[in-house]
Parts: C-alpha cells; sequence; structure tokens
C-alpha cells in the first residue's frame, strides 16, 4: 500500500534515507546531512511525501514542484526503498503512484534532475516507466567510489 507519510512515519523514512544519504552514490546531498536538514528535505519542502508501507515502511518517495513560475507544471520526485527490500517492484510501484497523484496535482510533466548514468537499475526502471533522457551531465557527480560519473536529465509528459 502506498499512502501519504505522516509525522509518525518519520523515524522509518530517516532509518531508509540515512543509509543512502551517508553512503553519497545516488543523491546529491551532503553524506553528512543532519537528521533535521533530511527532514527538510524529504517531509517539509515537498508538495507531498509518500511511503509503500505493508505494515512497515518499505520505501518512500516525494514530489515537489521542480522551478516556479512558468514551469511550474513540472514535477520532481525522489525515490528510496531499503535495501532489505529491493528487487521486489517497490521503486516501480512508488514511480507509477507518483505518476498518478502527479496529474492529481496538476502537473504536466515529471522531470529527475540528476539521475547517476552509475544507478544503471534506476535508469533502466525509469526508462521502461516512459522518461527519457533529454540530456546527460559529464562528470557532475562525485561518486565515492567510481570518481566523477555523469548523470542523466530525464524527463516524462504526463
Amino acid at each position: 500500500m502506498i499512502r501519504r507519510a505522516t509525522d509518525a512515519d518519520w523515524r522509518a523514512i530517516w532509518a531508509i534515507l540515512e543509509p543512502v544519504f551517508r553512503a553519497g552514490e545516488t543523491y546529491a546531498v551532503d553524506r553528512d546531512i543532519s537528521e533535521d536538514a533530511a527532514k527538510a528535505i524529504w517531509m517539509d519542502a515537498p508538495t507531498a511525501t509518500f511511503v509503500a508501507d505493508d505494515g512497515a515502511v518499505l520505501g518512500t518517495y516525494y514530489i515537489k514542484t521542480n522551478h516556479a513560475g512558468g514551469a511550474r507544471h513540472v514535477c520532481n520526485c525522489g525515490y528510496v526503498t531499503v535495501a532489505a527490500a529491493q528487487g521486489r517492484g517497490i521503486a516501480r510501484a512508488m514511480c507509477s503512484h507518483s505518476l498518478d497523484q502527479a496529474k492529481d496535482l496538476g502537473y504536466r510533466a515529471m522531470q529527475f534532475n540528476l539521475v547517476l548514468a552509475s544507478n544503471v537499475g534506476a535508469v533502466a526502471l525509469w526508462q521502461k516507466l516512459g522518461f527519457d533522457i533529454v540530456g546527460t551531465l559529464p562528470s557532475v557527480f562525485d561518486h565515492p567510489k567510481l570518481g566523477f560519473v555523469d548523470a542523466h536529465v530525464m524527463w516524462k509528459t504526463l
């Protein structure tokens, strides 16, 4: 079940986000981000935050307006699945859910600003769900294991 996150979900969400943020391999956030700063990014700033829940929180995503003004009809999302549940279709389900939510919120397109080329599973999944790579930023992300890697900008019209 995918549902809106509540403040009571924050502990479980942070337990999912913290190891991902600390690893520094997929998200452009400081590896030493504080819990409060992470909560501001994931829970406070977005239009909405959701969790995939089967009695335990297995994943989470946010949806937010990507830019203001004349580009406010384009949203952005971020997704994280708990390591123990990866490969079970949770990211696919959350992305599909987010596409429906985005339409319901009045967005006309979804843009992923920084999908690391090294994150081949995410790139492949987003492409399967209809996202196109519309640009590649060379050596934009300093990966802690791979060094500087490219990142894609991905787009889907809703």
